[in-house]
């Protein structure tokens, strides 16, 4: 079992940076896989980023590559989500999640954290 507890939402100008983070309680976070998901307001839940169990695979969806970055910490049972260059439509509630399954795919996560928001203006 795992419980996850987000921090470092808040609001920020376009271009601007956050830095999201996820703890984990649970003695074994460093098996499970880590997604990131942001839901915007009358939208679906859409992927954002995955990072393996080990940190040594991560992969993005094409519209946060070379700005975001998805990164673990295992020895802190956290996992990161940096957003650089951020714009307008990054505005979501952003949601980490665990599972044992790396995937895009947020149908496959087990547990999931509360959510944080995130909002960039214009």
């Amino acid at each position: 079992q795992v419980q996850l507890v987000e921090s470092g939402g808040g609001l920020v100008q376009a271009g601007g940076s956050l830095r999201l983070s996820c703890a984990a309680s649970g003695r074994t976070f460093g098996s499970y896989h880590m997604g990131w998901f942001r839901q915007a307001p009358g939208k679906e839940r859409e992927f954002v980023a995955a990072i393996n169990w080990s940190g040594s695979i991560t992969y993005y969806a094409n519209y946060v590559k070379g700005r975001f970055t998805i990164s673990r910490d295992n020895a802190k049972n956290t996992v990161y989500l940096q957003m650089n260059s951020l714009k307008p439509e990054d505005t979501a509630v952003y949601y980490c999640a665990a599972g044992v399954v790396f995937s895009f795919r947020d149908s496959v996560y087990d547990y999931w954290a509360q959510g944080t928001q995130v909002t960039v203006s214009s």
